[in-house]
């Protein structure tokens, strides 16, 4: 194997010279004392000449986390996160768990407080030094990684390198976690040889059992009322095509349920809406595609004897630890491969069933006529709403919609209002819910996609939790201006919805009191945006909302501005 012997200085220049030669782009940073050999080494590169891995100075944890996130998602590579030591890692742990369930493979790197007190290079030399050491550093986040280590020293670096990269990308991907001492990075080293390419293949994609294919094809023929029920399916690369085929050419329909990709295009005759509910009592057949969640059994679940099969990189989700689905067969493979290959398995049996299939397409064509005819009434009952209704917010961004926009949704974009037909012009929030990953997402994404417009949508909560006033710095720091719309209702929506479902006649809604949900008085959020010479603007008047939405994508798009529009809604109802 090629072997290449590199010039350096300590550990910590080869640390980064291995992370750019295995094709890492950025270092996403909020930065401690213990990055000092880090910041010294990069300051080198520079004097040097240009390097391919690039620093960012990200001033949240949660922010660079989330940035990482949505760079993967728009790239697919592997990602590289450093924090400061246990304080830092608190602060990364909320994105961590969106990436664990989301299955992004970010490297998160920490330093560790200085382990001597005297004696080493790096070694303590502030107060912090003791109060920052723990026993088991990893132990606060290994629950959510798939793989912790301590760098030892110098000689194994490329070895944990290579390891935590390689685990972190085998399927299922997911996040590492890697603390890096001080002394350690500080070592004085001359030259660092590493190979050309590590030998450390990942696998290619996951293929089913042929016999599970077949098994599948039997089941799908003898079905007179299958379903489809997907939320990520559209994270496999090739797998909207695949299922859009399978759909289309065999008249099944398709619910994406709590979406976090674009995994069904919602213009084709085959989607059959948003929740699964309606048609799961008819269902005798489903085929839950990347869903954890594929229906809420306590609201309802299938009958009985309706069959399910599960399709995806780990369809029965071992990570967590209760879930209870029934599986009658499970095909843990690539979805677009698995998909691929039932729609070919069912080729032979198409003719025989040609009449069914083609009375059903017709009344799912007719069912998906009829949820787009409802959704057109929901939005022009919402047209004259004041303050503003959230329908009528999610038309009026689709009125600006195109082939250059990518939509981030934390909350409250309403997928019925709006139209996404190409893969990766649609990305959602991870299900555990740790709220703050749509802001840094949007700027990881537009790191890797400056050409698009990314229009990010998120509720009053989940702007305050993703830290704005450093997501704004970060986007005027970097020229990565994206187009934030805030659905403000002045409450936590979730919490009082759940709080009513649970006790629909309890005192909370008797009084119409919901105590802990209250987000008001509101503050001026389009004006945050200003001190990092944004653009903002506070939107009322439903006749406003078209053009407060076209005078932000001209900050974007030609003023080269971000901007922040404060959607002011009314009063949630449970």
């Amino acid at each position: 194997m090629e072997r290449k012997t590199l010039p350096i200085e300590t550990t910590a220049q080869a640390y980064l010279q291995l992370l750019s030669e295995r094709g890492v782009e950025y270092l996403f940073a909020n930065a401690g004392t213990d990055f000092a050999p880090l910041i010294d080494a990069f300051a080198c590169f520079a004097a040097r000449g240009p390097t391919t891995l690039k620093p960012i100075a990200v001033p949240h944890e949660n922010v660079a986390v989330a940035m990482a996130h949505g760079y993967y998602l728009a790239t697919g590579k592997p990602q590289a996160v450093m924090v400061h030591v246990t304080v830092g890692t608190a602060n990364a742990l909320n994105g961590i768990i969106n990436a664990a369930r989301d299955r992004i493979p970010i490297l998160l790197t920490a330093g560790r407080t200085p382990i001597t007190e005297s004696g080493l290079h790096g070694g303590r030399d502030l107060c912090i030094h003791w109060a920052q050491e723990s026993f088991d550093q990893a132990g606060m986040i290994r629950e959510y990684v798939k793989w912790d280590y301590e760098l030892r020293n110098f000689t194994q670096l490329e070895s944990v390198v290579d390891r935590a990269l390689e685990i972190a990308m085998s399927e299922p991907k997911g996040p590492v976690y890697l603390t890096l001492p001080r002394e350690t990075l500080a070592e004085a080293h001359d030259e660092f040889t590493v190979s050309a390419l590590p030998a450390r293949h990942t696998g290619g994609r996951l293929h089913p059992d042929p016999q599970d294919i077949e098994a599948a094809a039997r089941m799908v023929a003898a079905s007179n009322s299958p379903l489809i029920i997907t939320s990520s399916a559209g994270s496999c690369p090739g797998a909207v095509v695949a299922l859009t085929r399978l759909a289309e050419d065999f008249a099944i329909p398709v619910v994406t349920f709590n979406q976090r990709t674009l995994s069904f295009p919602t213009t084709s005759p085959m989607h059959a809406g948003f929740s699964p509910a309606p048609l799961l009592e008819d269902a005798d057949l489903i085929l839950v595609v990347e869903s954890d969640v594929p229906w809420y059994p306590k609201v309802k679940g299938p009958a009985e004897d309706c069959k399910v099969i599960h399709v995806g990189i780990d369809p029965i989700y071992s990570r967590y630890p209760m879930r209870s689905f029934p599986c009658d067969l499970a095909l843990r493979a690539d979805p677009a491969t698995a998909l691929r290959l039932l729609g070919e398995a069912l080729c032979d049996r198409r003719e025989n069933g040609k009449e069914k299939i083609a009375e059903r397409f017709a009344r799912v064509k007719a069912l998906h006529d009829a949820n787009r005819a409802a959704s057109r009434k929901e939005m022009e009952k919402a047209r004259e709403s004041s303050p503003l209704d959230p329908a009528w917010v999610s038309h009026c961004i689709q009125e600006i919609n195109d082939e250059e926009t990518v939509f981030v949704n934390e909350y409250d974009l309403l997928l019925n209002q709006v139209e996404i037909a190409s893969p990766n012009a649609y990305f959602g929030g991870t299900t555990a819910g740790g709220l703050g990953w749509g802001l840094g997402a949007s700027l990881g994404i537009k790191l890797a996609w400056p050409h698009k417009t990314v229009v990010t949508v998120v509720g009053d909560g989940s702007y305050m939790f993703g830290n704005p006033t450093p997501f704004h710095f970060v986007s005027r720091a970097l020229g990565l201006p994206t187009l934030t719309v805030i659905f403000n209702n002045s409450c936590w929506n979730a919490v009082r919805r759940a709080t009513a479902a649970i006790y629909p006649e309890g005192w909370a809604k008797r009084t119409n009191s919901f105590p802990l949900t209250d987000l008001s008085p509101s503050p001026d959020y389009e004006k945050i945006v200003t001190a990092s010479g944004g653009h903002g603007e506070r939107v009322e008047n439903p006749s406003e909302v078209l053009p407060a939405l076209k005078r932000g994508l001209h900050a974007v798009r030609v003023e080269g501005r971000q901007a922040v529009l404060n959607m002011v809604l009314k009063a949630p109802s449970d």
